[in-house]
């Protein structure tokens, strides 16, 4: 009868592989090594290695002062602003967008080169049909910002509306 054959593996020692990797690192990557190393000088030099080490050292008190900054009615709403821009941003057509910072540059280079207008020159600039869409977007801008301010200000105090007061509209 055949008797097995008697097979063992060798014993698997990881330590050994991972110091060889490391005993063959500096040659296969001496360049990147080189770098790295004039990276961490050049931190040293400027300090920040001993800032980080100071905030690793004390990152319970450097949390604190960042919640604590973050918590104050000023960043909040600081970040709802910024929500709320970004919101606006957003919703705005990335064509029209172009075309306004496109002109906006076109715009300030043409004021900055020429003598203010005189007064006949401003009427007579009404009959120019750009400016008038423009004008027209002025208006509808501040139309539809001071109706949002007037809802506002009604959801705040609805009983102190005054008899007086023009009515609201177009």
């Amino acid at each position: 009868m055949a008797r097995p054959i008697a097979w063992t593996l060798p014993a698997r020692d990881p330590n050994a592989e991972l110091q060889g990797r490391v005993q063959d690192a500096p040659a296969e990557h001496a360049e990147a090594l080189l770098a790295a190393y004039e990276v961490l000088q050049g931190l040293h030099d400027r300090g920040v290695l001993e800032l980080l080490r100071g905030a690793l050292g004390s990152s319970d008190k450097v949390l604190e002062i960042a919640v604590d900054a973050a918590k104050s009615p000023e960043s909040i709403r600081g970040i709802r602003n910024l929500m709320l821009l970004a919101k606006i941003v957003g919703e705005i057509d990335p064509v029209q967008l172009g075309n306004v910072t496109r002109a906006v540059p076109t715009a300030l280079n043409a004021v900055n080169a020429a003598k203010p207008p005189s007064l006949w020159r401003l009427l007579t600039a009404l009959w120019n049909k750009n400016v008038r869409r423009g004008l027209w977007l002025s208006i509808t801008l501040l139309e539809a910002i001071g109706q949002n301010m007037g809802n506002a200000a009604a959801a705040v105090e609805p009983s102190h509306t005054s008899p007086d007061a023009p009515a609201r509209g177009h």
